[in-house]
């Protein structure tokens, strides 16, 4: 039997409906600590390390994808993770918008600068360790809700809706504000090496959505369709990904 190939246009295949010539493997996201375990290396702590270390961080990252014949290497970085004072979703407090004298006094604009200063050098370090073959899925992390959800904390979403709802509508406006820039800079920097793009954005858990359909398709999915199109228009294919039970 000859040597397992990486294939990237496996994955392509698949997202254009299409049969591939074998069966590709994905996953979403994949821990480094499991990737350790597997590939019997310390690394997981080197990515939040300077140059040298990302360097080797994303060269174990890459190769195990490879060798568990993998024909993309997904990766991504999340945009709530870089937002000023975020923290409701994993943080349990509310988070930094409830009036909309905090949604107006928010530093929305420093958001593009403290995302490319954590994500650029990672990007750059992953382009640099993709092995032959492979291409990167992925890109810029978190969808409407989900960012919505650590601005403002899923009970107060709720409460806002009902209470506040043209300052609810500004809300999802002004996320879809952010994702448009990030992922336009993205597409701008990184379509080479990002051969399909995604996000998660998760809506459901086990008996339904989390918030309404109405509300879904009201104010969620526009800010969707703003960065599908931009993906679209650069050539590239998008994939959605949602935990829970959405239909």
């Amino acid at each position: 039997m000859p040597p397992f190939q990486n294939d990237y246009r496996q994955m392509l295949a698949v997202l254009a409906n299409k049969k591939p010539t074998r069966l590709p493997l994905y996953e979403h996201i994949i821990c480094p600590e499991i990737m350790e375990k597997i590939l019997d290396v310390q690394f997981a702590d080197l990515g939040n390390g300077d140059a040298a270390d990302q360097k080797e961080y994303f060269q174990h990252y890459s190769r195990f994808f490879q060798e568990m014949t993998y024909d993309t290497v997904s990766f991504e970085v999340t945009i709530s993770g870089r937002l000023p004072d975020h923290g409701a979703i994993y943080g349990g407090r509310p988070g930094p918008i409830q009036t909309w004298d905090d949604f107006n006094k928010y530093p929305w604009e420093e958001i593009p600068a403290r995302f490319w200063a954590v994500a650029a050098p990672r990007f750059e370090a992953l382009s640099a360790s993709l092995p032959v073959g492979m291409k990167a899925l992925g890109g810029v992390g978190n969808g409407a809700f989900e960012i919505s959800e650590d601005l403002v904390g899923f009970e107060n979403l709720a409460y806002l809706q009902m209470d506040e709802p043209e300052l609810y509508a500004a809300l999802y406006q002004k996320i879809g504000d952010v994702m448009e820039s990030l992922w336009r800079t993205f597409l701008e920097r990184y379509a080479d090496e990002f051969v399909i793009c995604r996000f998660g954005d998760d809506l459901g858990f086990k008996t339904s959505t989390l918030t309404s359909p109405k509300n879904i398709r009201t104010h969620i999915i526009p800010q969707y369709k703003r960065v599908i199109d931009l993906i679209k228009g650069s050539g590239k294919p998008f994939l959605w990904h949602s935990c829970g039970k959405i239909f």
